[in-house]
């Protein structure tokens, strides 16, 4: 059946329920049960009925709900997004759903579809990749969505970003002027834009300063604390690999820290690292010489204000792409 067809009749029909209860469902009516909510919401898939359209012309008022969907809720960096978001919220009358994509894209679109069918007022989103399989769907939600930290190439929105690309270049000059000339990277998947955008800050230094951008010290994968730990195992059963390296994440940075203290290696002695991500705990990282801080206070309010304004038709029409400076903070390495 042609979705511009697909009706709440159809649903119904489907359902073998009533066009009242599928309304009910669709305006979230505490006295549906469940069993009944579940055979709705399943026509409704199989029938290719977009849910939050029909159901946002239904509403009478707005929810007042943000949903915030990220990769995972066990990093400092998302949760002070959050922690920020929810503080500028708060003092307009709105209240955050939180939400996690596990870091899979296919898990990401099926959360953004839920917090569209619970009726938030609008999302936003760190995206899991730069992947525009699913913006189709994305699009057809027609709720308010901005992106933060990383952007969906293809897909207009509006986005809170930060200056990787310059965050990097600044992080790796400053280990080649401290005389470093054999810098590594330890990096992200090429197919977020933080990770190209980081890689690309760090080749420019690299190149500017006219040293080898040796491509076996170019480590690439998911920035995990696993993903750290087993690369700095590889790099140092390796004795010709550098002792300096630039890493993309605190993810991946505290991995290679920990394999450098669990395993205590003498090379340990030797090795430096500037990393993106300036945490309270970044000066306890030993190996540790210059973090890239980003201002999270600020980008959380940003993207709070721009889905608030977005929600109520504030500001102009075209996309809003806020783009903040980042810092470099020096530690002395503790060895």
């Amino acid at each position: 059946m042609a979705r511009e067809t697909v009706t709440i009749r159809n649903v119904a029909q489907r359902a073998n329920v009533s066009t009242a209860t599928v309304s009910r469902v669709l305006n979230n009516d505490p006295r549906v049960r469940y069993e009944t909510k579940q055979v709705v919401l399943e026509a409704m898939e199989t029938l290719g009925y977009k849910l939050n359209v029909v159901a946002r012309s239904l509403k009478t008022s707005r929810t007042h709900t943000i949903g915030v969907l990220a990769p995972d809720l066990a990093g400092d960096f998302f949760m002070f997004i959050a922690e920020s978001m929810n503080r500028e919220l708060t003092l307009h009358g709105y209240s955050l759903v939180v939400s996690t994509s596990r870091d899979s894209e296919e898990e990401e679109a099926k959360r953004i579809r839920h917090l569209a069918e619970r009726l938030v007022d609008g999302i936003v989103l760190i995206p899991v990749g730069s992947s525009n399989a699913y913006l189709s769907q994305i699009s057809a939600l027609h709720i308010p969505i901005v992106c933060v930290d990383r952007a969906l190439e293809g897909f207009e929105s509006d986005q809170v970003l930060v200056d990787n690309e310059g965050g990097a270049y600044e992080a790796v000059r400053a280990l080649i002027g401290e005389g470093h000339r054999r810098i590594g990277f330890l990096g992200g998947k090429p197919g977020v834009t933080t990770s190209k955008e980081r890689f690309a800050g760090y080749c420019r230094a690299m190149e500017e300063a006219g040293l080898q951008i040796e491509q076996a010290y170019l480590k690439f994968g998911n920035p995990t604390l696993p993903f750290g730990y087993r690369a700095m195992d590889e790099i140092l059963k390796n004795p010709d690999s550098p002792n300096t390296w630039f890493i993309v994440n605190v993810f991946a940075h505290l991995g290679a820290t920990n394999y450098l203290i669990t395993e205590g290696s003498r090379r340990a002695m030797h090795m430096t690292f500037a990393a993106f991500d300036e945490m309270p705990y970044s000066p306890l990282l030993r190996y540790c010489r210059y973090a890239v801080q980003q201002p999270i206070a600020e980008m959380g309010k940003a993207a709070a204000n721009l889905i608030i304004d977005r929600i109520e038709g504030k500001g102009p029409p075209e996309p809003q792409i806020l783009r903040f400076r980042t810092r470099l903070i020096q530690h002395p390495l503790v060895r």
